[in-house]
């Protein structure tokens, strides 16, 4: 079972990567691009990932991304809501 500290830390990791993608979660789902459904989807696909130290190191820095690392498993909706101009 994961526990509120751990979906804490992965809430933020989601919420980092978005922000490095130049993406506002916020802000794409007040236009209706993304359901809070998607948002907490997105959270348990990152507590499954098998490399979130990598994440946030990297995301510590707070770098500019044009994509998400392979390892990702928020590449498709990080990909989609990128596209949209989120």
């Amino acid at each position: 079972m994961t526990d509120t500290v751990d979906l804490r830390r992965h809430a933020i990791l989601v919420d980092s990567m978005a922000g490095a993608l130049g993406i506002d979660l916020e802000e794409a789902a007040l236009r209706g691009e993304l359901d809070m459904d998607e948002i907490s989807d997105a959270v348990l696909r990152c507590v499954g990932c098998t490399n979130p130290e990598h994440c946030a190191h990297m995301l510590a820095d707070k770098p500019k991304l044009t994509a998400t690392p392979g390892y990702c498993r928020n590449r498709e909706l990080m990909t989609r809501l990128a596209d949209r101009g989120a």
